[in-house]
């Protein structure tokens, strides 16, 4: 039998009962499309973690307290300026002290912010930039001067249509002037509004707001993206010096760089990607399952038709290559269709629901093979039972 009248013998068979044709591939194309939209998503979100990430600053290098209970917390005002004096590979070092949740009052009511003390550095590191008004000043800085910059949601909730520049603000009990608004910033990687914040002068953050002498973390710019390892090293190395840490001392900090953070965020999406993805690989198998049944039924119900195929010439070799073939091609044509139902569904999901999906080539290919892999696997077996009737007692058959 050649392969157009193979194709064309199974394509008719196939065709005579489309609605039992349609129902057997709908395993398949939910088991395509889920994966492939699963895994579109996936690999959308890494890239918009990746760019959220990158949005944090430029070469970042972040020195936090140790992370566990029981550990204290010992980075100090001396480590940043021994950071500032000694390291050649960081063009910018701003320390930071973190207030959440801190009411703040001014304009037209009050409002549950984050309030940050920071460096004017903060600003190359970050890549930020004021809106309006202006930043403060080393001199700010130096003189403990109660100075604020708002962020633009704070500013939109409490003077909105106002101009806030000049204008009090008090945080806490301490009242503050508003010298600029910051350009907007939008979500970082975890979701949080950057916009949602309060900057100070750090040291006046840690005289009138914390009252702790210890900073919250020090974020720092690597000269160079090809120099962030030897600057991270270097930054190791002082800060140890600075702790009169021993050969052998556990360091009582943390050091994170951008490459890090983009890595351990990454690796966290791609985990729940192929778990979502090897989730929505159990409706391929199960629509596999659900093409053997069907042919199984299709090889009972015609058992005659068989009966007299052989008996006019046809050899076993040329039933199993048919009802093969059927199989097959239920199993392609539901892929199509799943393939489509996912390109539509990841364009809908881009334009209309903002959810990111960035659909790959490479799975897209391998979906389409894996579902003509299932109707082969799934479609041999009734295949074989075809081919191993004998054909007089499938010309008998009732």
């Amino acid at each position: 039998m050649t392969v157009r009248k193979l194709a064309v013998l199974s394509a008719r068979s196939i065709f005579r009962n489309k609605m039992r044709s349609l129902l057997t591939s709908l395993g398949i194309i939910i088991g395509v499309c889920s994966v492939i939209v699963m895994v579109a998503v996936g690999q959308g979100s890494q890239r918009q973690v990746a760019r959220q990430i990158a949005s944090m600053g430029t070469n970042l290098i972040v020195v936090m307290p140790p992370r566990g209970p029981g550990v204290g917390n010992r980075i100090s005002l001396a480590d940043e300026a021994k950071l500032k004096a000694e390291s050649s590979y960081l063009s910018a070092v701003s320390g930071d002290v973190r207030l959440n949740s801190t009411k703040v009052v001014g304009g037209s009511g009050y409002w549950s912010t984050t309030v940050m003390g920071v460096e004017p550095d903060y600003l190359t590191i970050k890549q930020w930039g004021a809106a309006s008004g202006e930043f403060f000043t080393e001199r700010d800085v130096a003189a403990r001067n109660k100075v604020a910059v708002l962020g633009s949601t704070v500013a939109s909730k409490l003077f909105d249509g106002q101009d806030p520049i000049g204008q009090r603000l008090r945080i806490g009990a301490t009242p503050f002037t508003i010298i600029g608004v910051m350009a907007g910033k939008g979500s970082n990687a975890m979701g949080d509004d950057q916009d949602d914040v309060v900057l100070v002068p750090l040291t006046t953050a840690l005289a009138r707001l914390s009252k702790d002498p210890y900073l919250g973390g020090i974020e720092m710019s690597a000269v160079r993206s090809d120099l962030m390892a030897q600057a991270q090293s270097d930054v190791i190395a002082i800060l140890r010096e600075s702790h009169r840490l021993g050969r052998g001392q556990v360091d009582d900090f943390d050091v994170m760089n951008q490459s890090d953070i983009i890595k351990t965020a990454s690796q966290t999406s791609k985990t729940l990607t192929t778990l979502l993805a090897a989730i929505a690989g159990v409706s391929l198998v199960v629509g596999g399952i659900g093409i053997m049944n069907i042919m199984l039924v299709s090889v009972t119900e015609r058992t005659r038709e068989i009966g007299i195929r052989m008996s006019v010439g046809a050899r076993k070799r040329d039933i199993l290559m048919q009802f093969l073939a059927e199989s097959t091609i239920l199993s392609v044509l539901g892929g199509i269709v799943g393939i489509a139902l996912a390109l539509g569904l990841a364009f809908g999901l881009n334009r209309f629901a903002a959810v990111p999906a960035v659909v790959s080539p490479a799975i897209v290919a391998l979906s389409a093979v894996f579902a003509a892999v299932v109707g082969i696997f799934f479609g041999y077996y009734p295949a074989r039972k075809a081919a191993a009737l004998y054909p007089i007692d499938a010309l008998r058959y009732e």
